[in-house]
């Protein structure tokens, strides 16, 4: 685009279909009502003859004085407005596309704009432009700056055709119309007003195309949100300390990199002296709160608060949808997630509509999904209550989830889609809007899934609001309660949190034990699975007993061979096993095996299921001859009823590499390993616990045949993954960091294969107790580690503390107990014939390391 120039021989010119133009007798002027205007020949002369000083015009100053980022986006403006056409529109992308919403940094952009060329111009002139009205005013104001002695007489619609007049005779000007509510309203300015630049600023998405090209205007980029809010926060000459800047990352994220926001806050903090802690907990409540110059007009709430109100007149059900969105998680919420709330679907494209064209959402790429910026539900949130005092949206959120909730089997894609929008909705239950059981129900449900995927922490706080919502409707007994309180210790427990799940289940037991009785199946199931995370924890002291009376008591009331009688005698031999009984063990599993065999067929997946349980036990006990043909039959048995790729089929091929690994026998083994690591990978997921401990044992192979080069970087994998999925104290991710240290110490990298062995024992000792099996066989294996390194000093007392402890919790003849005795005694000779050598220096000393054993080796049988 180019600055025009008036015709030769003068006189403005007339463009547009409704514009009109004269030269000195007078002036007709157009403007949004084709309202014609005649000015004296003195105003017209006036408007002729009058020169703008240099670098003239009415900038407003920014509400923070900061101006940061953006570079890219001014050079673009630049080039839209010299290169393209006669007008720019500049409209706000929000993150994920949501375009033009309020407090972005529209203005900000056009003022740095204004200023940055305002020389570059004959006149920058600054219009509010929300109203046709205002527009006339704005102008109106450039001929009482211009030509005061005549303005002062003249009315306001004089003045702006004035104004226009001025703007015709004297081209090269820059107009910037702000907050355009209406973009129709610029048609006719643009059509009379040729020979200038226009830059218009909105929070309309649509209705663009035939006025002005756009500019997409993105969210400030994380690094610039926090540089901005520390700079306005504590000053320029202020260097915030790591904390603050950790502190400002986390509220700019909060506030969504939005401009405005970041300048209403860093005011606040600043004149306040507010921590940003602090102001993140009061964050809905701040938003409406002006500070330090900030316009209480021009505050987010207030400026959203208007949107609300002109989308109320397009749509009653748009506000509607956008109050139930702010309780749902901010990204891909489906179109179809919506319908319940508006079944006709021209009337939710509407609502949608009338949403979008204020850019309070954005659509995604195939329109079947939208975004909403988390500040706008965050001040959506904080809205008043309706009549009955409930929060707005809440409940009508809450109404979305329990339709969408899925039934039975379902495909698992629908179960994704919906989860993040399931967890949003449990994360913001709020404590005065009503407890329901039906979104319990769908918390649950969703918590199921979760548990199934082998995602147990994530599952952990919808199995938490789903007992909250029963406790409140139910009360602290009810069977539903009992039952919901059950599932939060089990996912606990699944997780590795075996303090809070064995005192969930203590809580359980005991309220089963009064209200139901204390033979009750479910009294017995309370039982039974209070007893197995006493025996995960290590505690078979009070584990064992537990179970002896749960089979006793299941024997008695259901009967020598119901499934859960059967599950309790599997259970019994779980513990005897683990005490390191193994004849107890084997002679149980046994007996349950030939029970399935009787009560449920050949093929039936418990009879399945023990005779799995039964080879395993087969095998710790050394027993390899009946362990191997015992998985080798449940394999085929599996892959016949199940298919080659169920997660039972999986886990049985999985269990038989195993044996064939402890056999020496890696030719085989490492086939089965690297296709069960393929199948998991495939049908669970890449982080599915048992994918985790598929590539475990297939590294463990590896690491066995001498390839330290595969196994490394496989354990290392594994090692990530459980921390990002498990957490970083979880069983399986301390099992996964004891396996790489064994891998450095087979490199012989001690140094790394140590730290790694006291950071595992620190964790156990944090997490399961001084005297936990794990802790003690941590405790063991890094004694042998300091061993290798040659500081026995530190090795010794290791392996005395760790002995004592056996013999306190496992008994004198357990096998750990016996192999720690066997490290103590070897590791004290080892000194022994140190001090010989020292005294006969050419007597050669024997290795005695490879004799050792370490203790709790990182196999994971699933």
């Amino acid at each position: 685009m180019t600055n025009g120039v008036a015709p030769e021989g003068g006189g403005p010119r007339a463009t547009g279909a409704r514009s009109v133009a004269a030269r000195t007798i007078g002036v007709a002027v157009t403007g949004d009502n084709a309202r014609v205007v005649m000015l004296p020949a003195s105003a017209v002369r006036w408007a002729r003859e009058v020169e703008a000083p240099p670098g003239a015009g009415n900038l407003p100053e920014s509400a923070s004085g900061v101006f940061v980022g953006r570079q890219d986006e001014l050079a673009e403006l630049r080039r839209m407005l010299t290169d393209q056409g006669e007008a720019a529109v500049t409209q706000i992308s929000g993150v994920r596309a949501v375009h033009g919403l309020g407090g972005i940094g529209k203005s900000t952009l056009a003022l740095r704009y204004a200023h940055t060329y305002r020389r570059e111009y004959t006149l920058v002139w600054w219009i509010n432009a929300t109203s046709t009205e205002q527009i006339v005013t704005g102008l109106a104001g450039l001929s009482s700056w211009l030509c005061p002695q005549w303005a002062a007489i003249a009315g306001v619609q004089e003045r702006a055709a004035w104004a226009i007049l001025w703007l015709q005779w004297h081209p090269g000007w820059l107009l910037v119309f702000d907050n355009v509510e209406d973009p129709a309203d610029l048609r006719h300015y643009l059509g009379t007003l040729p020979d200038g630049h226009h830059l218009a600023t909105s929070r309309i998405a649509t209705s663009w195309h035939k006025i002005a090209p756009t500019m997409a205007l993105g969210l400030l980029d994380s690094e610039t949100a926090v540089d901005l809010l520390c700079t306005l926060a504590f000053g320029p000459q202020h260097t915030p300390t790591p904390e603050q800047r950790q502190d400002a990352t986390a509220l700019a994220a909060d506030l969504g990199h939005l401009a405005l926001a970041l300048e209403q806050a860093g005011a606040y903090l600043y004149e306040t002296g507010t921590s940003l802690a602090d102001y993140r907990q009061m964050l809905g409540q701040v938003m409406d709160t002006a500070a330090g110059g900030i316009d209480p007009e021009r505050t987010i709430a207030r400026i959203w608060h208007q949107n609300l109100t002109a989308i109320e007149h397009r749509s009653q059900q748009a506000v509607t949808l956008l109050h139930a969105m702010a309780w749902l998680a901010p990204d891909d919420i489906p179109r179809s997630l919506l319908a319940p709330l508006c079944p006709n679907p021209l009337t939710l494209g509407e609502a949608l509509g009338a949403l979008y064209a204020y850019n309070m959402i954005a659509y995604s790429t195939d329109r079947q999904s939208l975004n909403v910026h988390r500040l706008v539900q965050t001040v959506m949130r904080h809205q008043p209550t309706d009549s009955d005092g409930h929060l707005l949206g809440r409940q009508d959120a809450e109404h979305l989830i329990r339709h969408a909730t899925p039934d039975g089997d379902t495909d698992p894609s629908q179960w994704e889609r919906l989860l993040p929008h399931v967890i949003a909705v449990a994360n913001s239950t709020p404590s005065r809007n009503p407890a329901s059981t039906k979104i319990a129900d769908s918390y649950s449900a969703a918590a199921d899934y979760l548990g199934d995927q082998g995602r147990n922490a994530q599952a952990i706080p919808l199995y938490k609001a789903a007992l909250a919502q029963y406790e409140q409707v139910f009360g602290d007994t009810h069977a539903d309660t009992l039952t919901s309180r059950n599932n939060l210790a089990s996912a606990y427990q699944e997780a590795g949190n075996l303090r809070r799940a064995t005192a969930l289940y203590e809580i359980n037991l005991a309220q089963r034990k009064k209200v139901l009785g204390d033979t009750h199946p479910d009294t017995l199931s309370s039982r039974s699975n209070l007893a197995l995370a006493y025996q995960e924890a290590g505690n078979l002291k009070r584990a064992t007993p537990l179970l002896e009376t749960a089979l006793t008591q299941c024997e008695q009331v259901l009967g020598d061979t119901h499934p859960q009688t059967l599950h309790s005698r599997q259970a019994l031999a779980s513990a005897y096993q683990k005490a390191g009984d193994m004849e107890r063990a084997i002679a149980l599993f046994e007996t349950v095996l030939t029970q399935c065999e009787q009560a449920f067929g050949d093929t039936h997946p418990q009879r399945l299921g023990s005779r799995n349980n039964l080879a395993l036990a087969y095998q710790e006990a050394g027993d390899l001859k009946r362990a191997t043909p015992l998985l080798e039959t449940a394999l085929v048995q599996y892959e016949e009823v199940f298919g080659g790729t169920h997660p039972y089929t999986l886990t049985t091929r999985h269990n038989l590499a195993l044996a064939y690994q402890e056999a020496g026998d890696l030719e085989r083994a490492t086939p089965l390993l690297e296709t069960t690591l393929a199948q998991r990978k495939q049908v669970l997921g890449d982080t599915h616990p048992h994918t985790l401990s598929s590539r475990n044992n297939l590294a463990l192979a590896y690491q066995e045949a001498g390839n330290l080069k595969r196994a490394t970087p496989l354990f290392e994998t594994v090692l990530t993954q459980c921390e990002q999925v498990l957490g970083d104290t979880h069983p399986q991710t301390l099992h996964s960091r004891k396996a790489l240290a064994y891998a450095y110490q087979k490199a012989g990298d001690m140094e790394r294969a140590i730290a790694l062995f006291e950071t595992v024992l620190t964790q156990c000792e944090q997490v399961l107790g001084d005297t936990q099996p794990q802790t003690l066989g941590s405790r063991n294996n890094l004694a042998l580690a300091y061993q290798e390194a040659g500081d026995l000093k530190r090795a010794i007392p290791l392996f005395e503390t760790a002995l004592a402890q056996y013999d306190q919790v496992l008994g004198d003849t357990h096998p750990y107990t016996l192999i720690c005795r066997n490290n103590l005694a070897r590791a004290r000779r080892a000194v022994q014939s140190i001090n010989k050598e020292v005294q006969q220096p050419h007597q050669q000393r024997s290795s005695l390391s490879n004799r050792q054993r370490a203790i709790d080796h990182p196999m994971w049988p699933q």
